[in-house]
This record gives C-alpha cells, structure tokens and sequence, in this order.
C-alpha cells in the first residue's frame, strides 16, 4: 500500500523488534522465518470509529432501523446499567474480535463512562487486548453519570499516556463545541466527532478551533460549506457502509462519493456490532457496491457527470491507510513501509474460497473474510498464530462476556429471546 516500495508476487518483509526494516524479494537475514507461501500479506485493517465499550451487546438488535432502535438498546438501554467491570468486558471483546479479524487499528469512541473508573476500565482493556488505540473519551449520552469529563481528561492523560509512543493513546470524543475543544486543544487532543458538524462547524472554524487534529465520522448529508471546511483544515473524515442504512442516519447511503467529490480519501469504519458483524471486509464490499450502485443510477437516469467508478484498489487503501491516518498514526503504521512499525495480516489465498488467486486486491476486498485471517502482527508481536489468537483463553473470555451480559440483562428486567421478532 505503499507505492514507493510497490507490490510483490514473491517477496519477504523483515521485522526486527516492532519495526519493519526491509520489504522486497530474497531478502537474506538472520533470525525466525515465517513461511506465508500462498498468504496475501497486507497492512492491517483500521477500523477509525468503533463504540468498543458495546461488545457484550453483540447481535442483539438486528432489525433496528433508526438511531432510536440503536439508543434503546444502548444509551437508553443497557447503557446507564454498565459497572466499569462492564466496560472493562465490552472493551476486550470488541478489541481482541478486531484481531481475531484483521483489524489492528482503533478509534475508541467511547460514550458511556459514567465515573473515572469506567474510564479506567476501558483503558485498560485496549492495554491488555494487545490492539493498536485511540482511546477517544467521551461524555455518556444518557442517565445518571458523576460529570467527571472533560476535567477527568487531565487525569487520564498524566495516568496513562505520558508517551506518544505506546499501543494506545488518547483524544477527545465530543460533538462541536466551542468550549471542549479549546480544552482538546490546551491538552494537545485530537477530536473526533460524530457526523459533519452541522450548522455549528462554520462557527468554531471561524475561531480558528478546526484543524488537522480532527476527525469526523460518518459524514452523510453533509453541507458542501462544511466538506469545504473539513478539507481545508487538513482533517480526516471515515464513512460507516453499514451503520448509515442500517440506523437510517441522514440519507442511509454513505458518503463515500460526497468525500471523493471534495477530494477526501475516507476511512471505513464499522460503529458497534449490535447490529451486524466486526470485520472490515463486509464494510469493504458494502461500500463498494454501494458507490458502483449510486454511478450506475445517475447513469441510467440520464444525470449528468457520472462518478468514476472506486476500484477495489482504493476500498484496500481507504480500510487500510485511511483509516490509520484517521487515527493520527500514519507516520507510524497503515503501509508495509521500511522504518514503520509491523501491523501486519496474513491472509490465505489457497482456502475454499480464495483459491484459486486471480487478483490480489479481489481477493481481498471482494473474495475474503475474517476466518481467511491466518496471522495478525502489531507492532511486531504476533497476536494471532495460524488462525489462533496468541494468549488469549476463549473459554474465560466467553465467561467474563456471558456474565456480563446476563448481569446487564437482569438489571435491566430484560428477557432474552434469541428469535425475536422486533429489534
């Protein structure tokens, strides 16, 4: 993904600690050989907005069809019953899923911890999940919560991030507002912020509080003032294939063709997993089908000025690249580049359903999916091993999660129906 070294039919990538030094056929070093004869290696996948805190909620509301459905079972939900415990549950099991399928890279949204100790808690999990974060501190969007944040970003930031250079790092989760992201700023904090800004964006960018420290999320319905805005800053904006239509958010396409017409490059990201799976190639092909639809449709109703059509090429640049610049880190990671860190995936091409290979970037983007996922490299750890996360026990993570979940279900008085018929 990196178009100075470019691509290889046969070649080696050499790591030595938690840096890539040398990419390139018939490299001779000493030291362990991996052989990934008849693997696709690839950077890892980056996932720029995932509400990680939500994993013990997995699958449990299939059929919600607007962001009421998503709060009822979230924020107005389960939500205001979470302990850090909880938190701590939901962190880890999005974080290590993400491994287990090939994305190395997150942007924590978090927006549900209601005391210093449930923000405690989800730090820790992403430490000892072993992912690549962004720990992006919000404020809980509902119920009683002790009003801790922002002020407890200064605690957590002296805590825990006293270095740039570690796994996981921090930044602000807030919606525009004047007087949060003066504070991100007086900390030196990035911002991440739920969709386009709204009629607020051209007020704080008048003041000078919008930069290239910003990153927006999902970006459907979006005035041309505000992609202007955005653009002009330097800032990073991903779009969410599934969680648009899927919740009904602004028009429910995504707005991968509203950031290429302003000449964006989007991350892809896929939100929760309350109502769909963790994995990047779904979003992947969603997207893509999603914006050959769109052209082929203005096409056919005689619009004029078609889009271009995306290639699969650029689907594996904006999973990939984009979504690590959205996290800050593309000096560090998102290209299998000498001198950056080794996030790196494996991915078989000789299994039932990618054998046999026909086009690299097909094979990934429109052939794959997570159980394709043979090794996972972060910084140069191997976190999973021939299909096998490295150091993590199913059987007391599957007790932490059913736990967990069966404490939120009883505080709640919810019934669990695994046929349900309404979301």
């Amino acid at each position: 993904m990196d178009p100075r070294v470019g691509n290889f039919v046969t070649g080696d990538v050499l790591i030595e600690g938690k840096k890539i030094l040398a990419v390139g056929p018939n490299i001779e070093a000493e030291g362990q050989r991996i052989d990934a004869t008849d693997m696709i290696l690839i950077p890892g996948f980056a996932d720029p907005h995932r509400h990680s805190w939500e994993g013990q909620l997995r699958g449990l509301n299939p059929n919600a069809v607007t962001i009421a459905d998503y709060n009822a079972y979230t924020h107005q939900g389960f939500g205001p019953f979470y302990r850090p415990h909880d938190i701590y549950v939901g962190n880890l099991a999005t974080a290590l899923g993400c491994i287990d399928a090939g994305i190395t890279c997150i942007i924590d949204n978090s927006h549900n911890s209601r005391t210093s100790a449930h923000s405690d808690a989800a730090i820790q999990a992403l430490f000892d999940s072993g992912i690549r974060a962004v720990h992006a501190s919000g404020a809980p969007q509902f119920g009683d919560w002790d009003h801790q944040w922002p002020q407890d970003l200064i605690r957590i930031q002296r805590t825990y991030f006293s270095s740039d250079d570690q796994l996981v790092t921090l930044r602000m989760f807030s919606p525009v507002n004047e007087a949060n992201w003066r504070f991100a700023r007086q900390l030196g904090l990035w911002v991440t912020t739920e969709g386009g800004g709204g009629t607020l964006l051209p007020g704080v960018a008048a003041l000078g509080l919008l930069d290239n420290r910003h990153t927006f999320n999902h970006m459907g319905g979006t005035p041309d003032l505000n992609w202007q805005l955005i653009r002009a800053a330097g800032a990073t904006v991903n779009v969410c294939p599934r969680s648009d239509p899927q919740y009904g958010l602004s028009e429910g396409i995504p707005a991968l063709q509203g950031a290429l017409d302003h000449g964006m490059r989007p991350g892809l990201s896929v939100d929760n997993e309350t109502s769909y799976s963790t994995d990047m190639f779904t979003e992947m092909r969603v997207v893509f089908f999603f914006q050959r639809g769109v052209r082929r449709n203005g096409i056919f109703k005689g619009l004029p000025n078609p889009p271009a059509p995306v290639r699969v090429q650029d689907i594996l640049e904006f999973a990939t690249v984009r979504g690590v610049e959205n996290a800050g880190l593309l000096h560090k990671v998102g290209t299998l580049t000498p001198g950056k860190e080794a996030d790196i995936v494996l991915i078989r091409a000789e299994d039932l359903n990618t054998m046999p290979l026909g086009h690299a970037f097909d094979t990934v983007v429109q052939q794959a999916h997570a159980g394709n996922v043979d090794t996972v490299f972060i910084a140069g750890q191997v976190r999973k091993w021939r299909g096998k996360l490295v150091g993590v026990s199913l059987k007391k993570l599957r007790k932490l999660v059913f736990e967990s979940r069966q404490y939120l279900f009883d505080q709640r008085g919810f019934t669990h129906d695994i046929f349900a018929e309404s979301p």
